[in-house]
């Protein structure tokens, strides 16, 4: 399973903090001595694809990835059908984001310990093992709610370890001059199978049943497997493993805390995360309550959502870098489409929106990932990605049953409506800690023709990064 991104030996150049950081809030400390930026890799959208390792690494994951996308669809439309409640579904959700709440960071610290691409191998088997289970116990027909609670847990636990991994490996794979683009491509390849995901398992679920679509996700895992065990390790970027020793924790979180190019990012995924991304809750409900439909147009609505999705990842994978007033200004637009939707007078409007919904997401997703790895110490990446994957899927306990409470208790609309207001002042909290951290401040010109809302510098000197 993707919902974002080891080596043990390479000989490849060790490039390490001078230039996997850029400047100001893009990812250099005011504070600290400017460091030259990365270059942008040159070669266009699928620059990061003339790599091979990330070739296979890409290929593993778009089989798998599709495979997620259909147990999301089919784990979703079981618990529904098992209990007719939004809240078992918010619940089912928590249970499966409730490790890395609980656990994330310690992730953050085996993945900066141990080879990657070995982990990744043991990590992507086990997630496998969890599919093939709820497969067995569907088909056979002996599934109980509380079955795919404990599977959804599960997953969870082996979560914990895979994601910080995956995103940690990225790196290594392809670069620090290739690092974005590669973070873009990787959330093009899993919107990529939720074009095709959510579709198969509309048809599977109605023609024969959600089993089937369990047995085919732990299939797929096969192939990422396969991939990691084909890659060369001469290829990989080496990346200092971190030693055994205590206070590891406490290195990372105060690495993070030093730097608002850091923090402020990932306060923001954070609220978003917990309160903006809750669709398995509100999709269900409208298309159960509202638009009183099946699990085809369940699928629907996803591959909706995808195909936004796809577009905002390829957008971001020509980009060359990540602005912290892009990751700003797509929350904010993310918010309102949220309660514009939740508005939305009949089925094909609300439909047609979930498209720049999900399009605005994954900018978010890809802007934050992207800036935030290239402003961390390598030597810590592991520990910082754990964080920002904590916050933003550890905050899935935290807002999913609440969210599905607030969705049974009050209505869909309401429900979605109040996760877009909290995603839209989030947005304008942070955008406005990170211009102060800048030196910046809003000023407001109404006069034609000039930008109304600007940020201009509080003092004679503007830092040039944040303006970028």
């Amino acid at each position: 399973m993707s919902t974002g991104p080891g080596a043990d030996s390479a000989p490849a150049p060790n490039r390490h903090d001078d230039d996997t950081r850029t400047t100001s809030l893009q990812g250099e400390d005011a504070s600290a001595a400017p460091a030259a930026p990365v270059a942008p890799a040159k070669g266009g959208t699928f620059s990061s694809l003339r790599i091979r390792n990330y070739r296979l690494y890409a290929g593993g994951q778009v089989v798998s990835n599709a495979g997620t996308w259909m147990q999301r669809i089919a784990q979703d439309w079981l618990v529904l059908g098992l209990t007719g409640s939004s809240a078992a579904v918010g619940i089912t959700t928590a249970l499966q984001f409730l490790p890395m709440l609980l656990f994330g960071l310690y992730g953050g610290v085996i993945a900066d310990r141990l080879p990657k691409r070995r982990l990744l191998v043991v990590t992507q088997a086990a997630m496998g093992a969890t599919g093939l289970a709820l497969a067995v116990l569907t088909l056979s027909g002996h599934v109980q709610v509380w079955h795919v609670y404990l599977i959804a847990f599960v997953l969870g636990v082996v979560t914990v370890v895979d994601n910080p991994a995956r995103q940690a490996f990225v790196s290594e794979m392809v670069g620090p001059a290739d690092l974005r683009n590669a973070v873009s491509l990787n959330s093009a390849n899993f919107q990529s199978a939720r074009l095709v995901g959510p579709a198969v398992a509309g048809v599977l679920i109605t023609a024969v049943g959600s089993g089937w679509a369990f047995l085919l996700n732990g299939l797929s895992f096969a192939a990422p497997v396969a991939a990691l065990l084909m890659m060369r390790s001469s290829e990989l970027h080496k990346v200092e493993r971190a030693p055994r020793g205590k206070g590891q924790l406490r290195e990372g979180l105060r690495h993070v805390a030093e730097r608002p190019e850091l923090i402020w990012p990932i306060v923001l995924v954070g609220f978003i995360g917990t309160f903006g991304f809750n669709f398995p809750i509100w999709l269900t409900a409208f298309v159960n309550n509202v638009f009183h439909a099946g699990a085809g147009t369940y699928g629907l609505l996803n591959t909706l959502m995808a195909a936004g999705s796809l577009a905002g990842a390829l957008l971001a994978a020509r980009r060359g870098s990540s602005r912290q007033r892009l990751l700003i200004g797509a929350a904010a637009a993310f918010g309102v489409l949220e309660v514009v939707a939740a508005l939305a007078p009949d089925f094909w409007v609300f439909a047609v929106l979930l498209v720049p919904i999900g399009m605005f997401g994954l900018t978010i997703n890809v802007t934050a990932n992207s800036s935030i790895q290239l402003a961390s110490d390598p030597a810590l990446r592991g520990r910082v990605m754990s964080l920002f994957m904590m916050v933003f899927m550890g905050g899935t306990p935290l807002g999913a049953p609440l969210v599905g409470w607030v969705t049974d208790a009050y209505g869909p609309r309401v429900g979605f409506i109040s996760g877009g207001v909290i995603s839209l002042a989030a947005a304008g909290g942070v955008g406005f800690a990170l211009a102060r951290a800048g030196g910046l401040r809003l000023r407001v010109d109404l006069r034609p023709g000039r930008p109304h809302l600007t940020f201009v510098p509080r003092q004679a000197v503007a830092p040039e990064a944040f303006a970028r």
